[in-house]
């Protein structure tokens, strides 16, 4: 039985599969791969794009989905072995995932870092006890990776440049101000996933603080001795921007930091100026601009730059619904 948790656990010919199922949904969006089953959809953190679009996923594939929300509308759990069960939590990931699997067909989990203590959260412990636990696939809504929206970004790259071959695109992975430090989820998964097409990355950041953590630099380093293409680390803007084809931002928390955001903020502030604005873009080859979404307008992207023909931050988080519906397809057939 295959989980999909990251994407750099299926092969790059499954991925492809996926993305070609994926257009095809986005074209007919109906179907009845999921009919008469059920999805579990386990939320322990908020959503807008994630829950809405696996929701009606699930429906337009002929399936029904359970939201729940552990703490809020369904008990609190316990993810350790070996805890006295003597607080807040009251059943175990043991029993949770056993008994989901044997009301529903696939389970989705979301569930950020506790941002206490990177060493730990990078463990990625509640989505890896769903999936010792469960005997039907689960699937990474978003934990410390982020691999829907890798597969919806990449589908969205594919659509603009009218090609499934990325290899030799410049592509430029901008770190960018946000009052508070966020999850790197989704730089990990930028990272991976554009890397893995063969494309020419460039990680762009402050300082050598906020370059990503060692697994997913490694990810990024074995896809391109793989797939071609190039990694590189740049702290200047403008080389860095200079005729590239993509420009895709994100905030994240400097991992020597984590859990100590406080101490990070002062540093933080200094780099608002990595905000991309049109001139900036103006640098590129004539480059398409991404963000997965929520974004903070005029402070990680100016509106000169959402609204500008060259974002495709909407039609990302719409390909959302129709890779999804594709993982979902992947995984009942198999």
């Amino acid at each position: 039985m295959k989980h999909f948790l990251n994407t750099q656990d299926w092969t790059r010919a499954e991925l492809d599969a996926v993305l070609a199922d994926a257009a095809r949904y986005k074209q007919h969006k109906f179907g009845d791969v999921l009919k008469g089953q059920g999805v579990a959809l386990v939320f322990f953190n908020p959503s807008l794009r994630t829950r809405t679009s696996f929701e009606l996923g699930t429906f337009q594939l002929g399936g029904h989905a359970v939201v729940l929300q552990p703490g809020k509308d369904a008990w609190p759990i316990e993810f350790d072995l070996g805890t006295v069960m003597d607080g807040e939590a009251e059943e175990h990931i043991a029993e949770v995932a056993k008994v989901l699997s044997r009301y529903v067909d696939l389970i989705g989990v979301r569930a950020f870092p506790k941002f206490i203590d990177w060493s730990v959260d990078r463990q990625d412990r509640v989505l890896k006890g769903f999936a010792k636990y469960s005997t039907v696939p689960v699937i990474n809504m978003e934990t410390i990776t982020h691999p829907c929206q890798e597969l919806a970004h990449a589908l969205a790259l594919q659509e603009h440049f009218g090609t499934t071959d990325l290899r030799g695109k410049k592509y430029v992975l901008t770190w960018t101000y946000h009052p508070k430090a966020l999850n790197t989820a989704v730089a990990n998964s930028a990272l991976t996933i554009a890397t893995r097409m063969g494309m020419d990355v460039t990680l762009l950041c402050p300082t050598p603080e906020y370059v990503l953590d060692e697994r997913y630099m490694g990810w990024a380093a074995q896809n391109v001795a793989e797939s071609g293409g190039s990694l590189a680390i740049s702290h200047d803007i403008d080389s860095a921007y200079r005729d590239a084809d993509v420009v895709y931002a994100k905030s994240w928390g400097a991992l020597p930091y984590f859990g100590n955001w406080e101490q990070e903020k002062p540093i933080r502030d200094q780099f608002k100026h990595f905000i991309v604005d049109e001139r900036k873009m103006g640098l590129t080859n004539n480059g398409v601009f991404s963000h997965c979404l929520p974004l903070r307008r005029n402070v990680k992207a100016t509106d000169g730059v959402m609204d500008s023909p060259n974002c495709i931050a909407i039609d990302e988080a719409e390909n959302r619904l129709h890779v999804q519906k594709a993982v979902m397809a992947a995984l009942a057939r198999q």
